[in-house]
């Protein structure tokens, strides 16, 4: 079996009428997607499950990092200027949440720099920018 078989099923059932991909042996180079007239205009993204397992990760690893320094939900909330609520829906992964308050709230429970480490290993485009390196080498 095809491991793609299983991302198709996944696209397919989120996307309402029809999902083309364009794949190469080991990556997606596009996913062109014709979404339904009611999906388009609830401004709502999709949330691939892949996706939102490492968001709930990423909120169960701040809301670790949180108790073990013994930090309250009120303390960091009032030192990150979010609410109670706000700061359990980023422990909870939540994916409405914008990247700002998660920058907020990691600087309140003392790990400032640890939003700089997103996209920090671009494998694919380093592989991709060596590809054209090549080339071009080869081209002289």
């Amino acid at each position: 079996m095809d491991p793609r078989d299983g991302l198709w099923d996944v696209l397919s059932t989120c996307c309402k009428e029809w999902c083309n991909l364009i794949l190469t042996e080991h990556h997606i180079l596009f996913i062109i997607i014709n979404m339904d007239e009611n999906v388009r205009k609830s401004n709502k993204a999709i949330i691939m499950p892949g996706t939102m397992k490492q968001l709930v990760q990423v909120g169960e690893q701040i809301r670790l990092a949180r108790l073990r320094r013994k930090y309250s939900v009120k303390m960091v909330s009032d030192r990150a200027g979010i609410s109670r609520a706000t700061l359990w829906k980023v422990e909870k992964g939540d994916p409405g949440v914008a990247i700002g308050i998660y920058a907020k709230v990691l600087a309140a429970i003392g790990l400032p720099n640890d939003i700089t480490l997103l996209a920090r290993d671009d494998e694919l485009g380093r592989l991709i920018q060596d590809a054209e390196l090549l080339d071009k080498g080869r081209k002289k």
